[in-house]
């Protein structure tokens, strides 16, 4: 069913325009051209969080964030396999994916420790990345608290998240 939703959008897209006499394909240019100035006005804002991160990993800041921080994640609740996952996931998607992926390899998809992860993953953001993207076209340029209270509710959030797979 679901390979049929988005042909079946299309069509439908297509049948109104027709009903309602709308120029589609000059339309498309107008929203691809807009899509294309977009991009390269959000692109050096993305490649700074990309360089940060490989810079942060590459550096060992990370190695030596999740040696300092397993204690105090441990006491939390939160295995201390998972403190470079919740460490990275405000950061990248994909750097997050990746270390979910040696997760599930590592300790088995049933294991305790990839259900929590798999459930921070899908209960946490890239809290840095949609900052830049969605705070680098809009006016609001103070983010004084947007950031630390985005944090603080991921890390509620990642704390419940081994909670709840802990009873489960």
């Amino acid at each position: 069913m679901s390979a049929y939703i988005l042909p079946i959008l299309f069509l439908l897209l297509i049948i109104y325009c027709i009903y309602k006499r709308i120029n589609t394909y000059d339309h498309f240019v107008k929203g691809a051209k807009g899509a294309i100035k977009l991009v390269v006005d959000i692109f050096p804002f993305i490649a700074s969080i990309m360089i940060a991160v490989a810079l942060l990993r590459v550096s060992g800041i990370t190695t030596w964030l999740t040696g300092l921080l397993t204690p105090v994640f441990n006491f939390l609740g939160i295995p201390p396999e998972l403190t470079e996952l919740v460490l990275l996931r405000p950061f990248t998607g994909s750097g997050s994916y990746a270390l979910l992926e040696n997760v599930l390899t590592t300790y088995g998809a049933d294991s305790y420790i990839s259900r929590c992860a798999c459930v921070i993953m899908g209960c946490s953001e890239t809290i840095f990345y949609v900052a830049t993207v969605y705070f680098s076209q809009t006016k609001v340029k103070k983010l004084l608290y947007a950031i630390p209270v985005a944090l603080v509710c991921s890390l509620v959030g990642t704390i419940l998240a081994c909670l709840i797979c802990k009873i489960m």
